[in-house]
């Protein structure tokens, strides 16, 4: 299809190069460099979307990432939802459809790569407008290290827009030297179509790079497709423009009714005419060049509207001379038109209500009620805004000491202004650095007129009776009226951000670019209040929407989480093992043979650990060195019980708890020397637990000579377990002196094993005779082999976690994460003797005498055995009193937190946490399973060697 409204002459897109596209299931074509919404324009396009809520039709308003309306849809090469047809380039192949509301996610998976990278500099320039790149050849210049991040992929910002010259040329030819200089400096590093979406502590900006999105379905595969910047920059120049404002009127929301200044940027960055016969409507200047121009191109300027009474005479002679009709104290009461606007119609604005009406016909209508800064970046930056009541709107109140703005986001608006402005800030940026550069020579500017004030206007009062602004639209994207506003303001909401929650408003893609600072303005109008008062909306991050899987980047998949692997890896799989995922590690689950089910490979592993020999790898758990004169007093913090007592070569169980009492590790410490323990920790909570240990010697204790030391992945921890385990042990470490009174249970001795330097700890985590043997990790498989030939004329077995659990459950030791839910203490789980009655304070110590945490009702630990002795209970089953299911609510008396088939019981049981377990000990209460519910007994929760006399062997 051909482009009948292509400008001859302007543009900067390549007119040798046409690229095919579909829309709404038409075939259009475009050129490399457009846009899909100036391709769409190009072809007369204008109705792109409908609007989420009323379904009315929606344009193109914008040119930018402000864009409130036209959202699209891609189609191919690859489907992505709620996408601005202002910043999707054409590609060959693109196939897109306006949206009805929402959007479409993909039930395909996404093939694209995604990555993340980091860098650091000296001075990070955003924009690379007249502003940005004046600060960036300012700065770089200087010998810094310097990153310049723009959005477009074409330097020049809103000179692309515009026909301002430099030098007495086109102010192409000096951005194009610009950039060429700054490609010839090997510190200088230039970010195209790469928008900074977030600022945060200590210099930290994210950027979302788009690598090949330009390309569709020939960007290269090895090519990520979006990438995500981390700049770590010691100061920061915020060159990001301004966004022009709308001003809210009757109908202000038909297709055909867009930005002045987009309309300008249409015609001389994208060599399109958004229409043939238009209306200005404008309170500023700026609105002029842009009708001038437009004129020139072929587009009949039907009036100018000022709402100013007095136009200045240089713009008015420049409007005369091309017989435009300027009206000035008017303004535009509303439109008419059915998909696309067809009449403006004006109106004298004297005494600020509108006079009588006069239609003008019209397929276009620009507006401009004044220039937003772009100031989202910096409010990120905690920098505090101040409103510029010459201009009716907010701009940074002074510069940070490593934040600073330049050109149209400090509220400069001017050619000249800008370059100046940002090689300043680039000047100031380096005297923070302690750097001096030498002064740039900017290029000399076009003389213009005076600047005179434009009129701050937010809404023209409709002309229907009875008016309450329900036909004027303030946020276009999320369909909210100035009516909404008022309707906010009228049941007492006085704060911007409670407005913006009852209404909505600036909660959408586009963040409130457009509308957030017209609805402060109404919103003081309506309370009769100072808009500096008033304030405008928070600013947060992302300012421009971001895909998750950007934020993936490569971490999705089987990267989506690390994935750890213990020494003994690879003996697991050539021996069958099947995996579970414990934390980030890779656990051997249990062992099947041919032909077994999981039960009868768990209730054989656990048989062999009961009455015979068995090991396992315990690699993963988590093990952390402490060393210093005062890590006894450190750890004697932490727990509930003593360690600096334990002596050396002995272990000693401990229980770790919140400063709200309640349980959030255990394992045992491990006295090494007089200075140096070794504690180990549940497996998914080792990085957790050294990180709450770090926090409190860091910030709390900060004189304690303490360091501690992760080395989890050094020691390989191999449990040997069974009544023939002391069997196997003595045959691999002859040294060793295995007898019971030589080497008691809770101790520990250094021996070789299998040739190997061993620590050897007589620890049992199932209730029977039982050894760890801690070997260095690349020694681990010899070991393991050793123990295995040791071990076959007793049958030894090698058993996974799952058989772990089942033993451990037995005894009722508790797993913390899974017996306990974070408001569990040590006496809910039985286990009062660990808390320790002589120390006088440790952390968690004080909340046990809370009044909550001595109710006789608190769940605690108690054992479950089934009626029906084969009934395996679901984890995580609710506990009722009656055998009939109540109606909603159902009181609960607690849940399952574990639940087996034991081959030592010969049956199932569980544990659960209860209200009043021990209380209960005896009794029969319910679990609800399938529409029925299944009896159980509550019973102490030791069920197997209460006596513990296995222990020894």
């Amino acid at each position: 299809m051909n482009a009948p409204f292509r400008a001859d002459g302007h543009g900067h897109v390549d007119r040798d190069i046409t690229l095919s596209f579909t829309f709404d299931g038409t075939a259009y074509t475009g050129h490399r460099g457009d846009t899909l919404a100036s391709a769409l324009l190009a072809s007369g396009v204008h109705h792109v979307a409908d609007s989420i809520k009323y379904r009315r039709p929606r344009g193109i308003l914008t040119a930018g990432v402000e864009e409130p309306n036209a959202l699209v849809q891609i189609e191919a090469p690859f489907p992505e939802p709620m996408l601005t047809s202002t910043t999707v380039e054409l590609y060959e192949g693109l196939v897109a459809r306006g949206l009805s509301g929402q959007g479409r996610l993909s039930s395909e998976p996404d093939s694209a790569r995604y990555d993340t990278v980091h860098a650091h500099c000296d001075v990070l320039v955003v924009g690379a407008g007249p502003a940005g790149l004046a600060a960036t050849l300012t700065a770089a210049r200087s010998g810094a290290r310097v990153i310049l991040v723009d959005e477009l992929p074409l330097p020049g910002g809103s000179l692309l827009g515009s026909q301002e010259r430099l030098d007495g040329a086109p102010s192409a030819a000096w951005v194009s030297d610009v950039v060429a200089e700054l490609d010839t400096l090997p510190d200088v590093r230039v970010l195209r179509r790469t928008t900074a979406f977030g600022h945060y502590d200590d210099g930290l900006v994210l950027a979302l790079e788009k690598r090949t999105d330009h390309l569709g379905a020939a960007a290269p595969e090895h090519v990520s497709r979006q990438r995500i910047w981390r700049i770590r920059a010691q100061q920061v120049v915020f060159a990001t423009g301004a966004y022009e404002r709308p001003v809210a009127f009757d109908d202000n929301d038909r297709p055909g009714i867009m930005l002045a200044g987009s309309a300008r940027t249409y015609l001389n960055r994208f060599g399109v005419l958004p229409g043939r016969r238009a209306v200005v409507f404008t309170t500023n200047d700026s609105a002029y060049p842009a009708a001038l121009e437009l004129a020139d191109a072929g587009v009949r300027i039907a009036a100018v509207v000022d709402a100013r009474e007095e136009v200045p005479a240089h713009w008015r002679a420049a409007c005369d001379e091309r017989g435009i009709d300027v009206r000035a104290g008017h303004v535009v009461t509303g439109t008419s038109g059915i998909e696309r606007v067809s009449r403006a119609h004006v109106a004298a604005f004297g005494q600020g209500r509108p006079g009588e009406r006069q239609g003008i016909d019209c397929d276009l209508l620009l507006v401009s009620g004044g220039w937003n800064p772009a100031v989202a970046l910096f409010s990120q930056a905690r920098g505090a805004l101040r409103y510029d009541a010459a201009i009716g709107a907010f701009v940074p109140a002074q510069a940070l000491a490593c934040v600073r703005t330049a050109g149209a986001a400090g509220g400069n608006f001017t050619l000249a202004g800008c370059l100046a402005d940002g090689a300043d800030a680039a000047a100031r940026a380096l005297s923070a650095l302690g750097r001096t550069g030498g002064p740039v020579a900017l290029p000399a500017t076009d003389p213009l007129p005076d600047a005179a004030p434009g009129r701050v206007l937010w809404r023209v009062p409709s002309p229907r009776d009875g008016a309450d602004g329900s036909h004027q639209f303030v946020d276009l994207q999320r369909d909210a009226l100035v009516s909404d506003v008022l309707r906010a303001t009228g049941a007492g909401l006085r704060s911007v951000e409670h407005v913006k929650r009852y209404t909505t408003i600036g909660t959408a893609h586009d963040q409130g670019r457009t509308s957030g600072v017209m609805t402060s303005g109404i919103i003081a109008e309506a309370l009769g209040v100072d808009v500096a008062d008033m304030g405008t909306m928070r600013l947060r991050p992302p300012a421009v929407p971001v895909p998750f899987a950007a934020f993936a980047g490569r971490n999705r998949g089987e990267l989506f989480d690390p994935v750890r692997v213990t020494s003994l890896h690879p003996w697991h799989v050539e021996h069958g093992a099947l995996f579970e995922d414990v934390g980030q590690w890779k656990r051997p689950w249990y062992y099947p043979r041919a032909g077994e089910t999981m039960d009868e490979a768990v209730l054989r592993e656990c048989r062999a650990a009961r009455t015979g020999v068995a090991l396992m790898d315990g690699s993963t758990l988590g093990k952390i060195n402490v060393q210093g004169p005062d890590a006894g007093v450190l750890l004697d913090r932490l727990y509930t019980n003593m360690m600096s007592t334990l002596k050396v070569g002995r272990v000693r169980y401990g229980v770790m708890c919140g400063v709200d009492g309640m349980a959030i590790d255990d394992g045992t410490v491990i006295r090494v020397a007089e200075q140096e323990y070794l504690l180990t920790t549940t497996t998914g909570n080792a990085a957790r637990i050294l990180e709450w240990m770090e926090e409190w010697l860091q910030t709390e204790w900060p004189d304690l000579r303490v360091h501690l030391t992760s080395v989890t992945e050094h020691w390989a921890t191999i449990p040997l377990v069974g009544p023939r385990s002391r069997d196997v042990l003595a045959l691999v470490a002859p040294e060793l002196d295995v007898d019971n009174e030589a080497f008691p249970f809770m101790s520990w001795r250094d021996t070789p094993v299998a040739g190997i330097p061993a620590r050897v700890c007589r620890i049992s985590f199932s209730g029977e005779l039982a050894y760890e043997v801690n070997v260095p990790a690349w020694d681990a498989i010899t070991v393991w082999k050793a123990l295995i030939a040791a071990g076959d004329s007793f049958g030894i077995t090698p058993y996974g976690t799952e058989t772990m659990h089942v033993l451990r459950a037995e005894k009722a030791y508790p797993i913390i994460g899974q017996d306990t839910d974070g408001t569990v203490t040590p006496q809910d789980l039985g286990m009062s003797w660990v808390v320790s009655k002589k120390k006088p304070d440790f952390v968690g110590k004080r909340s046990f005498a809370r009044e909550e945490n001595q109710r006789g009702d608190r769940k605690q630990l108690v054992g479950l055995l089934p009626a029906d002795e084969r009934t395996l209970l679901p984890e995580g089953a609710q506990i009722i009193a009656t055998s009939d299911i109540p109606a909603p609510p159902v009181p609960m008396l607690g849940h399952v937190t574990s639940s087996y088939r034991s081959d030592a019981l010969q049956r199932t049981f569980a544990l659960a946490l209860v209200r009043s377990g021990t209380q209960r000990i005896g009794e029969t209460l319910y679990v609800p399973l399938d529409g029925q519910t299944v009896a159980v007994t509550v019973t102490e929760p030791v069920l197997f060697d209460k006596e513990g006399a296995r222990r020894d062997g």
